[in-house]
Parts: C-alpha cells; sequence; structure tokens
C-alpha cells in the first residue's frame, strides 16, 4: 500500500497530534516528517507531502487545499506562544521584525495591528533568528513556538496574539490545520483521525516529556493549546481568512 506522507512542525505544540501517527502501527499506512510552517505549506503546494499541518493564512495559495478532519492547533484566549515581544509599549512600537517561520502568525500580525491596535509600523523580515538579538528600544519582535515560550521573562512587553485576536472578536484563533490537496480514502481519514486523538488522551505524559525550563507545559498541553476544531473554532478561522482577503 502507498504510504500518505505527512508533514508536520517540529514545535512541541505539534507533539500530541503527531504522536499517534509515529506508533508502529501507523507507519505502515503514513510517512511523517517534520519542517517549519512555512517550508510545510510550499512541500504541500508542490507535491512533495500529501498531507500538512500548515498554517491557515496559506490555504488560499494552494491550489485544491481543503480541512482534513478535525484537529490542528487553536488557542480561544492566550496562547503563550505566538507574541510580539517588546522593550517598549505597543503604542510606542516603530518597527516590527516578523517571523521568518509563520505566515499565519504575520498574518495575524499585520490585521491587529490594522484593525485592533490601529497603529501603521513598519515591519522586517527576518531570515533566521538573530533578529531576536536586535529587539530593544521601538523595534519589537514576533516570535512564534518554543522559541517564544523561552522568551517569556526576557522582554517587559508581551503581546500573545491569540489573546488579542479574542479581545478583538471575540472569537478562538486557529493558527494551523491538517491540510490535503488530494482525494483521501475515508478508512484513511478515519485511521488519521484516530491516530490525533492518541496523542491526545497521553497529554500529561508529553508534557513531562517534552518539558521545557521554566515553562508549565501541562498548562500549556492542556489548556492553552486546543487541539479540537469545533464550530467556535471554525467560525474564527472563516473570520481571520475574511480579514485576510480584505488585506490582500
Amino acid at each position: 500500500m502507498e504510504k500518505i506522507r505527512v508533514g508536520s512542525v517540529n514545535y512541541r505544540n505539534a507533539k500530541p497530534l503527531v504522536y499517534g501517527i509515529g506508533l508502529p502501527e501507523m507507519t505502515d499506512v503514513m510517512e511523517l516528517s517534520y519542517d517549519y510552517p512555512a517550508r510545510l505549506a510550499d512541500q504541500l503546494r508542490e507535491g512533495m507531502i500529501d498531507i500538512g499541518l500548515i498554517p491557515v493564512a496559506a490555504m488560499p495559495g494552494i491550489p485544491g487545499a481543503r480541512i482534513v478532519g478535525s484537529h490542528g492547533i487553536a488557542a480561544d484566549g492566550k496562547v503563550g506562544s505566538v507574541a510580539i515581544f517588546s522593550a517598549c509599549p505597543i503604542e510606542e512600537v516603530e518597527e516590527v521584525f516578523l517571523d521568518y517561520q509563520s505566515r499565519t502568525s504575520v498574518a495575524l500580525l499585520k490585521i491587529l495591528f490594522r484593525d485592533h491596535w490601529k497603529r501603521s509600523v513598519s515591519f522586517v523580515a527576518s531570515g533566521g533568528d538573530e533578529y531576536i538579538e536586535e529587539i530593544r528600544g521601538r523595534k519589537a519582535g514576533l516570535i512564534i513556538g518554543d522559541r517564544a515560550l523561552l522568551q517569556a521573562s526576557r522582554f517587559p512587553y508581551v503581546y500573545d496574539l491569540a489573546e488579542n485576536w479574542k479581545q478583538h472578536t471575540g472569537l478562538p484563533f486557529v493558527f494551523a490545520a491538517w491540510v490535503a490537496t488530494r482525494v483521501l480514502s475515508i478508512d484513511f481519514i478515519e485511521c488519521f483521525e484516530q491516530a490525533n486523538e492518541r496523542g491526545l488522551d497521553t497529554l500529561e505524559t508529553l508534557a513531562t516529556e517534552w518539558a521545557l525550563p521554566g515553562v508549565d507545559m501541562h498548562h500549556y498541553f492542556k489548556d492553552q493549546i486546543h487541539y479540537r476544531l469545533d464550530a467556535l473554532k471554525q467560525q474564527g478561522l472563516q473570520l481571520f481568512l475574511s480579514r485576510l482577503a480584505d488585506q490582500a
């Protein structure tokens, strides 16, 4: 049987979703690989993978993209791992370094500056992690993933993007979803859903296994990250995509 190629981010927040995919009984039907979010979207577009846990902002640019199953990475309030870090209040920020690893977070940041904070600032692209050391004065920076979790105590001002989206819209925010461009069998999708659920049944164990110094991973896995894309999260996703279209 041809294996379905599955691509995921290698961040801690994705570990519960990929835990079941990596189990021996799943490896006969799925082949798992890792990259950072923006590259996964490119791989899905180019046919290098069949399913990707991709930034939802990349979906409109991928022909035939559709969400598979009912799992993803979302937040209903503070998420902790997607934030603007700054030495000054947001009202005084003049430049913002953009994290090169995720298109959704960058798009959300720009929407929040436009619609929520109603400020015009300069956005500076980055190609590596060096920009984090340039965050000073009136220069802020967007940091995502595990790197963000480790920055919480380093900067005096931290603006959590999911928390600010909730304040602005009253809705949860979906950062990433499982997306495919090919037709998948009902049997496979059922198997894939079961694999996702396996990790959600072991959150306590995974939080201990993937511990980070100074970070409450149990709280992060169980409370800050939401892995099931229910109706409210779907509503938040559709609102974000409509705002994204307005931004284009």
